[in-house]
């Protein structure tokens, strides 16, 4: 079981849902997210010698994060660190390793 950071343990305690939380959970259930990882995975990079890249899933969740709520790539990275819901959809957590920074995002989407 991983262990949780305070901000996820602390999130976990809320009791009320935010518009941000029932969207997010709306696009997980609508969104056919296998199909499109189908799709792109020919062209996402391999784990080779090098860093080990990010998940395709985590990858195109922040690419849908950032077009719903208007992110540059900066933003997009400062919004994971801040925000929960986002980073809980984008199936990262701070306990868990890092955020990917800008150029990650930015790479991505090229």
């Amino acid at each position: 079981m991983d262990q949780q950071s305070f901000s996820d343990a602390e999130y976990s305690n809320k009791r009320r849902q935010t518009r941000r939380e029932r969207f997010l959970a709306e696009m997980e259930e609508v969104i056919p997210w296998s199909r499109l990882e189908r799709l792109i995975e020919p062209h996402y990079p391999k784990a080779g010698n090098g860093r080990h890249p990010y998940r395709l899933s985590t990858m195109l969740r922040i690419y849908c994060l950032q077009q719903w709520y208007n992110l540059s790539d900066p933003g997009a990275e400062d919004a994971l660190y801040e925000i929960t819901p986002m980073r809980r959809f984008a199936q990262l957590s701070l306990s868990r390793g890092s955020i990917p920074d800008e150029s990650t995002m930015l790479q991505f989407r090229h």
